[in-house]
């Protein structure tokens, strides 16, 4: 076990460097300009199309798209990620968060648009994500091969075991219940559920996404509205130290940086391409309608939830704050130094209703359950995809099956090995996709920013947008050059 702590922190270090951090930051920030701020000018039109978009034989509608997304998106970065980004950044790391959510939502739009452009119709189901996009917009298939590898790789062997191990943690936490047995229910419910293919997932999703985040956001509401006096000093607080001029954590603004871009990117996925293979399976008519309700996705994941577990820990002031690495000292120490970071949020909500005999943490156990179930559906969805893209006829058929054991396996396994080396797991995981699919991006991103303004175009001539690739000189969109004749 020493060589993989070795390996996986030599991995991390390398995926998650300066040039990780602040590029994906001046990445977002390049989006933002090129599409004039898309997600502040058209922010009316990314919730209104949530709802417009209807489901078909083939494809989702946009609501069950996005749903799928957030399932992906809303997950154990909303409360663990949240809490270690606090732990390890500081208070100011919510603040670096919500920067990445701002202009990580034109990153958002981006890969969802290009999803939506060169998605294909295969075996009856809309298919398309990076590996597809980023093959049909170059011709060369072997990037797109390079991602879909990572991609799988991330979804069904490093990652599906943060979120379990969440779940496992929580339940144990506030029930008492065996890691093995929490794994074993888990992974029974799951298998119901991804055995019965995108539809089910989709009608699964839908209702269990704004159920889970309503009730969550509730409870969080709750909470605000009993500390409301310590808003203006909480929010103090996040502001100087994100930019180190508070007394306690002067000096973390690095630290602070780092752990609020790491951990947002972790929990809304923007740029890692993970959001952008539901975003494909929309049925809309035009690529920026769902691009744009991708985008909205990302604030409901970081500004919404992720923002009501840091405010709930804050105002009850249940944490501790290292010096900036996972193994330092600690520099505010609140709380047992032994809790894990489900505890930060399960101990704030057992302080918010002392009365309610551990209230808090059975809440916090269920929502990280539901959290990171659905998430784990959405990887599902994800590595399903790739698989397609790789082969095809009975292959694919037989890779998609196997796929499905390896997940389910890889989830079981993450409920009972160590929560550290499951998100140092999962770190690497998702440091690889991020990479290979914002440099792609940087380089195929002419054809999103078309449809952009196609589509603006065509709303000011009180049209509902309908795309024309070959109208646009955007080549080998092939589905969409069949569309109108279909």
């Amino acid at each position: 076990m020493g060589f993989v702590n070795d390996f996986v922190g030599w991995a991390n270090n390398i995926l998650w460097g300066p040039v990780m951090i602040y590029g994906i930051l001046v990445v977002g920030l390049l989006f933002s300009i090129l599409t004039k701020f898309a997600q502040i000018r058209l922010i009316k039109d990314m919730f209104v199309l949530m709802f417009t978009g209807e489901k078909s034989d083939a494809g989702v509608s946009s609501f069950q798209a996005m749903s799928i997304a957030l399932s992906g998106r809303v997950g154990t970065g909303n409360i663990i990620g949240t809490a270690s980004a606090i732990a390890f950044g500081g208070p100011g790391a919510i603040f670096w968060m919500w920067v990445t959510a701002f202009i990580g939502a034109s990153t958002a739009y981006m890969e969802s648009t290009l999803a939506q452009i060169y998605k294909e119709k295969k075996n009856g189901q809309y298919r398309g994500g990076p590996a597809f996009y980023i093959e049909k917009a170059t011709g060369i298939r072997i990037l797109g091969v390079i991602f879909a590898i990572s991609a799988i790789l991330s979804v069904a062997v490093l990652m599906p075991g943060v979120q379990a191990n969440a779940i496992s943690v929580a339940v144990d936490n506030a029930f008492g219940i065996a890691p093995w047995v929490t794994g074993l229910v888990t992974i029974i419910l799951l298998g119901i559920i991804i055995f019965g293919g995108i539809k089910r997932i989709a009608n699964v999703a839908q209702i269990l996404v704004p159920f889970m985040a309503l009730g969550y956001l509730i409870v969080a509401g709750i909470v605000i509205v009993m500390n409301i006096t310590e808003v203006p000093a909480i929010f103090s607080l996040i502001f100087r130290s994100a930019f180190s001029s508070d007394a306690v954590f002067g000096g973390m603004i690095g630290s602070a940086i780092f752990w609020g871009v790491k951990r947002a990117i972790y929990s809304n996925e923007a740029g890692q391409g993970t959001g952008a293979h539901p975003a494909a399976a929309a049925e809309v008519s035009h690529p920026a309608k769902q691009g744009l309700v991708q985008a909205a996705s990302v604030y409901i994941d970081t500004l919404l939830v992720c923002s009501a577990t840091a405010l709930m820990i804050l105002f009850m002031g249940t944490y501790n704050v290292h010096d900036g690495s996972q193994d330092g000292p600690l520099i505010e120490a609140k709380m047992d130094v032994e809790i894990t970071y489900t505890g930060f949020t399960q101990a704030a909500a057992n302080e918010a209703f002392p009365t309610l005999n551990n209230f808090g943490s059975g809440f916090v156990a269920i929502a990280l359950f539901l959290f990171a179930f659905t998430t784990l559906m959405a990887y599902y969805y994800v590595a399903e995809t790739n698989v397609s893209y790789l082969v095809s006829g009975s292959a694919e058929k037989i890779g998609i099956f196997l796929m499905k054991f390896v997940l389910l396996a890889s989830a079981f396994y993450g409920t009972v090995k160590e929560s550290d080396l499951a998100w140092a797991f999962g770190d690497v995981g998702l440091g690889l996709t991020v990479w290979i699919n914002v440099i792609m991006m940087l380089f195929i991103m002419k054809p999103a920013l078309l449809a952009l303004r196609d589509y603006e175009q065509q709303k000011k001539e009180g049209l509902d947008p309908v795309f024309d690739p070959i109208k646009l000189g955007i080549k080998n969109a092939k589905f969409w050059e069949t569309y109108k004749k279909e």
